[in-house]
Order: C-alpha cells, then sequence, then structure tokens
C-alpha cells in the first residue's frame, strides 16, 4: 500500500516540470501580448496634427489642446459606438454592447475628476464621443485552458503560473472630444492586446476586450483631465471618487449612472477563477451595437 506523503510527493514531483514549461512557453513569446493594430472608422472629424505613442503593450495616435479645455466646466458623455468591423469580429450583440458599455462607464467615471458631467449634450461645454474600431475574440478554450492551469498550479504551488500566451484578444478604440461649437480639443485613436502576465483569462470572446475597455477609457479621460499625453506620466492613486466607483458605489455624478454601477470586487473575483463579464456585468448595456 502506497503511503500518502510519497504519493503527494510523486505528483508534485510530475507537476512541477509542467508548470515550468508552461512558464517558459510564456517567456518565449515575443512580448506576451495579442498585437493588435491601430484602426480607424473615420469617426472623427479630423486625424490631422496627431502624436504617435508606440509603447510596449500600447498603441496610440492623440492630441490634446490643454488651452482650450482650461475653460471647460460642463461634459457629456455619448454612449460608445461599434464599428462595422467590431460587429464582423464579435457575432453576438449583447458581448459587443458590454464592451462598448464598460468604455463608456470607464470615460465617465475618469472625466467626473475635473469635469461636471451632464445628462445632456445641449447643456454641456465638451461633448466626448468613442467608436470602437475593432475587437480581437479573445480564443475562449485557450483562456478555460489557461485557467485551469494556473488553478491547478496553485494547488501545488503558491507560484503563480501566467496565462497560455495563446488566444489573446484585443481592442482598438477612437475618441475624440469637441466643444459646442464643433471644435476638436482632444482626439486618440488607441490599440492595445491582452497580455499574459497581468491580463486575467476569461472564458469568452470579449474577455480580454472587456478588461482592455476599462483601460482606454482610463487614458482617453486622463488626457483630457491633465491636458497632457497619458502615456508619460507616472502612475498616480486613483482619486476617492473613483475608488468608491470601481467597487460599485454611487458615481460622482448621477450622469454616468445611464451606464451603471461597476461589479466591483464581485468581477475581480470572477475574473480570477475565468467567469465570462457578462456574468457580473449585469447592467443593461447602451448605445450602438
Amino acid at each position: 500500500m502506497s503511503h500518502p506523503r510519497l504519493c503527494w510527493a510523486t505528483i508534485q514531483l510530475c507537476f512541477r516540470p509542467i508548470a515550468s514549461a508552461l512558464l517558459s512557453l510564456s517567456l518565449l513569446s515575443v512580448f506576451g501580448c495579442a498585437a493588435v493594430p491601430l484602426e480607424q472608422a473615420n469617426s472623427l472629424t479630423s486625424y490631422e496634427s496627431l502624436t504617435s505613442h508606440n509603447g510596449r503593450l500600447t498603441k496610440a495616435n492623440y492630441k490634446v489642446s490643454s488651452g482650450d479645455l482650461g475653460a471647460i466646466k460642463t461634459i457629456y458623455i455619448a454612449p460608445t459606438m461599434v464599428s462595422g468591423a467590431a460587429v464582423h469580429s464579435i457575432k453576438n450583440p449583447s458581448d459587443r454592447a458590454l464592451v462598448a458599455n464598460v468604455i463608456s462607464r470607464a470615460l465617465c467615471v475618469g472625466v467626473s475628476d475635473h469635469f461636471e458631467v451632464v445628462r445632456s449634450k445641449e447643456d454641456a461645454d465638451l461633448i466626448v464621443h468613442a467608436t470602437i474600431t475593432q475587437i480581437v475574440p479573445t480564443n475562449a478554450t485557450m483562456a478555460g485552458l489557461s485557467t485551469a492551469t494556473s488553478l491547478g498550479a496553485s494547488v501545488f504551488s503558491s507560484v503563480p503560473v501566467p496565462r497560455l500566451p495563446m488566444g489573446l484578444g484585443g481592442l482598438s478604440v477612437e475618441a475624440e472630444a469637441t466643444t459646442r461649437e464643433g471644435k476638436q480639443v482632444g482626439a486618440m485613436v488607441w490599440a492595445k492586446g491582452a497580455n499574459f502576465m497581468t491580463t486575467s483569462a476569461r472564458v469568452s470572446q470579449i474577455g480580454d476586450a472587456y478588461s482592455l475597455g476599462a483601460s482606454f477609457g482610463g487614458d482617453f479621460s486622463k488626457m483630457l483631465v491633465t491636458g497632457k499625453s497619458p502615456f508619460k506620466a507616472l502612475p498616480k492613486i486613483p482619486s476617492g471618487q473613483r475608488i468608491k466607483s470601481g467597487l460599485g458605489g454611487k458615481p460622482k455624478y448621477p450622469a454616468c449612472d445611464l451606464f451603471g454601477r461597476s461589479p466591483g470586487l464581485k468581477d475581480f473575483a470572477a475574473s480570477q477563477v475565468g467567469m465570462p463579464p457578462s456574468w457580473t456585468d449585469k447592467q443593461r448595456p447602451t448605445g450602438g451595437q
């Protein structure tokens, strides 16, 4: 009869090489993230005089007029639209709408740090609209395998196993901010792919795009709030209102409730075990599908 401790040691010895191989496979990935090109949907009034940012994870062309933003007090966030290319890549309308909605929510919460968000564009000094230009689908099967591997490894070791660098999704978005008179004071064409180290694997075609949507909303809103590039400044501690909203609390301005409350810690926990975002984010999405 086998000794329990001997069996356990044998299992550990067998699993360690597998975990090590998976880690090596991850590290051999060229960048460890999905390659997503910058795409245009011709939704901006102008693409001229944009500054290029060619980061390892995020690529963007952007511009911002800090002088014009100085006189802005009120802002309106239009529901995010979805381009035909994104419609083609993600067939389920509710999935596309969920990604669009999380972008709008992140924009609304982000700009609330500096501007008053209003419900009507007629009452706003500045109007913000965004369009999803492309969604690179997450391979749900590979995401499920990654989750199973990570959870299995956690039984035998406290060292986290990175996500498999295959089947990663991505997102590209463009947005602009225009005055009541139609002058463009901020614009951005943005693309980012999921990476195997920090993007949780979720069993859904939009698992990665959903996470990246909040990232875009943060970048664009930060550019408007600071009047500077969001890619060069050091990270800062989020404001109290952003922390509260991120945990699912009441937003600073009622206009942001149009996009629903963040699922907060519930969604974070769900993402760690691979659950689709639709399981936790039940807000009825708004905007174009």
